[in-house]
């Protein structure tokens, strides 16, 4: 028969090995939370695991990856709110990605995020100005992409649509010229 004193330390010892299991497993590990000043000041705790958009607010884009995305200093994907162009291959792949490059190439541009931060491939998701001009609604309304929105992202829905409505009915660009 094992004593009281055997007992309580191997009952010590074998409660000891089931939490170094469960730390070593993640189970009982709290996630790390870490302070994020976001652009407008404000401080927000997030998940050190989880993505945020780290692209400042005023950048310079430096690539036209297509009609509706962009990359700014820092290597950061932008992804434009409200719009969806052609991917290449399809007709106005290469009108929209040319325009796009004349209006925000090698500029100085405002990202302004609506209510989603990052897509699910990591893109930040912002509408982009060029001073006070709209990109993501001179696109639509010049016929290179069409009005696109998700909810909760629609700030500038009733300003996209009509560019686009506008752009259906005046048979403008690539999409409504045929």
């Amino acid at each position: 028969m094992l004593s009281l004193v055997n007992k309580i330390l191997l009952t010590i010892i074998l409660a000891s090995f089931i939490i170094g299991g469960f730390i070593y497993l993640g189970i009982l590990q709290k996630p790390a939370v870490q302070e994020i000043k976001i652009s407008n000041g404000i401080v927000a705790d997030s998940l050190k695991n989880e993505s945020f958009c780290q692209a400042k607010e005023n950048s310079v884009v430096t690539r036209v990856i297509d009609g509706d995305t962009v990359i700014v200093e820092g290597g950061f994907h932008i992804r434009l709110l409200g719009i969806d162009a052609d991917e290449k291959g399809y007709p106005c792949f290469e009108s929209a990605k040319k325009r796009l490059e004349e209006l925000v190439l090698n500029k100085p541009v405002i990202l302004e995020k609506d209510r989603t931060d990052m897509d699910q491939y990591e893109r930040c998701l912002r509408t982009i100005f060029v001073g006070d001009k709209n990109i993501d609604a001179q696109l639509v309304g010049e016929g290179l992409a069409v009005a696109r929105f998700y909810q909760p992202d629609v700030k500038y829905k009733t300003e996209i649509t009509d560019a686009e409505r506008q752009a259906i009915e005046n048979k403008v660009g690539c999409k409504w010229s045929k």
